[in-house]
This record gives C-alpha cells, structure tokens and sequence, in this order.
C-alpha cells in the first residue's frame, strides 16, 4: 500500500459514508474468497482476482498519468511490491481460508498495522516506536495468541474438530507480507496511486500465472458454479479494482491517517456476511481477541488519547 497525502483534514458525514463503503467492500473480499475457495484452488483464485482487477484498472486509467513510462522504467520495484503486497498475502489468505471462516480472517488480518508499525521501526529511521505505539502492538498482538492460542493447545493435545493451526497463522503471514509492502511503497510517492494500483496488480498477476499453472492445471478443472463466478469478479473488480480507487479518493481528500480507521471496519463487516450467508459465527475467544485488535488499532492511531489528554 502506497503512500499518501497526509494532513489535519476533517472527516464529513460524506467522508465517514465513503470510509463505511469502504470497509465492507475490503470485509466483502473475506466473504467473496470464502464463497470462491470452496470451488476454486487458492492459487488459480488469486490470479483471477488479480488479472481481472488489473485489467479493469488499466481501462480506467487509459494511459493516463504516464503510466506507461512509470511500468517500463520501474517493472522491477512493481514485481518486489506486487510480490510482497498482492501474490503473498492473497496466497496465504485463500489457503487459510479453506479451513477458516470469513470473520476469524479478517480479524486476523486485521493486525496489518501492528506489524507495518515494528517492520517500519526497525527499517526507517524516521519511525521509531513511541509509548503509545509499543502498547497499541502490544495489544494487537496480545489479541493475535487470543485468537490462535486455543487451536494451538488444542494441536498439542490431538484435538480434530480444532482448526488447524497452519490456517491460523496464514493470515497473520499475510499481515507481515502487508506490514512489508507498507513499508517498501514509500518509494512510489512520486506516483500517481492509480499508476501504483494498477502497477503492483499487473506485475504480480504475472507472478501468479506460472504459479496457478504449474500447481493448479487450471484448465483441467471443471468450470465452477455461478455463484463461485460472481464471487471471483465481486473479489475482483469491486473488493480489488474498485476499492484501490475508493481508498484513494478517500485518502485524497481525508488523509492517509483518516482513511486507515478502515481497519478496524473491515472485520466487522466481514462477519457480519459471513454471519448472513455463510452462517458463520464467532467463539468467545474470537470476540475478545477482536477486541484487544481493535484497542490495539485504536492506541496506535492515537487520536482517542490525544483528545482525552487535551481533555
């Protein structure tokens, strides 16, 4: 995820509508993978994810912004970001997800700032940990053994009915991979973002065509049901394609630390699809893991206690 303008502005009922749309577009890509998953392998899914919304970008742009120019010159920094930011992370997500439900993986994912705040203190010099970010990560982390603790002692124990461990731990991989790109796209500041969008997503869905062939044979599988259809282009052009170009817009008139309170409405969002359609529910211990995430969010972003101690 790239860089944006930053800034004071001030969140309009217009803006805090856009950031809501937002966030459950971003927790529909949980529900539209879940749905997806189950006929279609992870590997072949995020290619198509992938392709489609690259496709999709590259005709909104049309050739705008020097796009061209930009994807010749710097086709090596698009294929590390893509790697690290689209093929990674939406790799681990789809596998995970064949065992875990939307919800859990949201949440999960959902620790994407905790580690782009200690990935960012230990490459840059200009973002070292504060009191209020040591104890945001603290409990976003805290709320991560909450989550994945139970199935791990139930591993040790040979329990079947837990959920694998390996699923658990996928989303949270993914997160770092996330927490990594955050921390590597400062570099296409310079960009216009749709250009870095429309980039990251063609360089890495030419990562992952050899990939789903070589793994997947995808034109021997059979041609899946119209509700896994819907699913691959709802992921594609509507949680991928067009929400790159609602996050900008929003990041462009609100700023970059305005917009990414959407973390802590994606999972929500998620389960509640998930709780709707998939019937989907949440254990207690997922309830207050999500909970010490989003304390966790809410102290890292600092505004509740810059206010309370202006207060």
């Amino acid at each position: 995820m790239t860089a944006a303008p930053t800034g004071n502005q001030q969140m309009t009922t217009r803006t805090w509508a856009l950031l809501a749309l937002l966030g459950l577009i971003w927790g529909g890509s949980f529900f539209f993978a879940r749905v997806a998953v189950a006929h279609v392998p992870p590997f072949t899914l995020v290619f198509l994810r992938l392709g489609l919304a690259a496709l999709a970008l590259h005709i909104y742009i049309r050739g705008r912004f020097g796009i061209y120019p930009a994807l010749a010159g710097r086709w090596r920094e698009f294929l590390l970001l893509g790697l690290i930011n689209n093929a990674i992370p939406h790799a681990f997500i789809f596998l995970g997800q064949t065992q875990v439900g939307a919800g859990l993986a949201a949440i999960l994912n959902a620790t994407t700032p905790v580690w782009t705040v200690i990935i960012a203190n230990m490459a840059t010099e200009d973002e070292k940990l504060s009191a209020g970010k040591i104890g945001g990560c603290l409990l976003g982390l805290a709320g991560t053994v909450v989550l994945i603790g139970p199935s791990a002692i139930a591993g040790l124990f040979g329990a079947s009915n837990s959920v694998p461990l390996w699923a658990l731990l996928l989303p949270v991989l993914a997160a770092v991979s996330y927490g990594l790109a955050a921390t590597y796209g400062k570099r296409f500041r310079g960009l216009a973002p749709p250009v870095t969008a429309a980039g990251q997503l063609t360089a890495s869905s030419l990562i992952m065509l050899p990939v789903a062939c070589l793994v997947d044979t995808p034109w021997a599988l059979p041609v899946p049901p119209i509700e896994a259809i819907l699913a691959i282009l709802g992921l594609a052009l509507v949680s991928t394609a067009y929400g790159y170009i609602l996050f900008f817009r929003i990041m462009g008139e609100v700023g970059a630390t305005n917009t990414s309170l959407v973390t802590l409405l994606v999972p929500p969002s998620a389960i509640l699809l998930g709780y709707l359609f998939l019937g989907e529910t949440l254990q207690p211990a997922d309830v207050g893991g999500m909970a010490l995430i989003a304390a966790g969010l809410v102290v890292l972003d600092g505004r509740v206690l810059r206010r309370k101690h202006a207060a």
